[in-house]
């Protein structure tokens, strides 16, 4: 074939892909526009929602590159490139990094969950799954927690969601569970007056709702009562450890005698004897 031939082949075959270009390159450029404008409005959507600013870059790229994937394999079948191919190979591609990051992908779905649903929040006291202590951040993959005794405690959040999630801070204030052992032979309702004033000077102690003092059980050497005085999130161990001192004091000011384990022995003579 000739120059000219050549020549005429060239001009003949742009002709027939310049539609095909042409539509293909207007389309590409007017999907990135709308991705653009998709990808912005998710984002101030997540924005407005509360969510993690570490977290909101993280998903808006991430359905960025998404949508802009789809795109361009939309655009490679519109000049004629089979993409089926390639659909195969992503296929086969995202199956095998599913498999090998099947742990670390749920951790992030329940990451994606807890900042949507927010179950619980930064700052918020928690127990998940026997980690007790506050929320000092919410990551992709993990919930971080500063314990009671000041450790930092990382949790999965797969771990942190998969069961019961207790939220102590989620509402205005918390019952404080006490008990305090009473002899059989002290009368119950002198030291329920002794305990509840023992509680009203106690500093942080809520007066709504009013602090109760009952019996709970009968033991084999005393009888068991339960004190419960209510405190906000904030004062909860300054309330638990204020009322045992205050009640500790109160009792040995009234000459209230602390139970203890006793037997009775029958002696010889038939007296009753009382031994430790």
């Amino acid at each position: 074939m000739d120059v000219a031939g050549k020549m005429s082949l060239l001009i003949d075959t742009l002709i027939t892909w310049a539609p095909k270009l042409v539509g293909a390159i207007l389309v590409l450029l007017i999907g990135l526009w709308i991705i653009g404008m998709i990808v912005g409005m998710v984002r101030k959507a997540m924005e407005k929602s509360g969510l993690d600013q570490d977290v909101i870059p993280f998903l808006s790229s991430m359905i960025s590159v998404l949508l802009k994937v789809m795109l361009v394999l939309s655009v490679a079948g519109m000049v004629g490139i089979e993409t089926t191919s390639f659909v195969a190979l992503i296929g086969m591609a995202g199956l095998a990094i599913g498999m090998a990051l099947q742990g670390t992908l749920s951790h992030f779905a329940a990451g994606v969950m807890v900042l949507i649903f927010k179950p619980y929040r930064v700052g918020d006291l928690v127990d998940l799954q026997g980690q007790l202590g506050h929320v000092e951040e919410i990551q992709v993959f993990n919930t971080v927690i500063k314990s009671l005794d000041n450790k930092k405690v990382i949790v999965p959040n797969g771990i942190a969601t998969s069961g019961i999630m207790t939220n102590l801070s989620s509402n205005e204030y918390l019952r404080v569970d006490l008990n305090v052992a009473m002899p059989y032979e002290e009368d119950f309702d002198k030291v329920q007056k002794i305990i509840l004033d023992a509680i009203a000077q106690t500093p942080k102690v809520l007066r709504d709702p009013a602090p109760v003092v009952e019996i709970e059980k009968f033991d084999a050497h005393n009888v068991l009562l339960c004190v419960r005085p209510f405190a906000t999130t904030a004062d909860y161990w300054d309330v638990y450890f204020g009322t045992y001192k205050n009640v500790k004091a109160a009792l040995g000011k009234h000459n209230i005698k602390v139970a203890y384990p006793r037997r009775d022995v029958m002696v010889g003579d038939g007296k009753l004897v009382s031994a430790n």
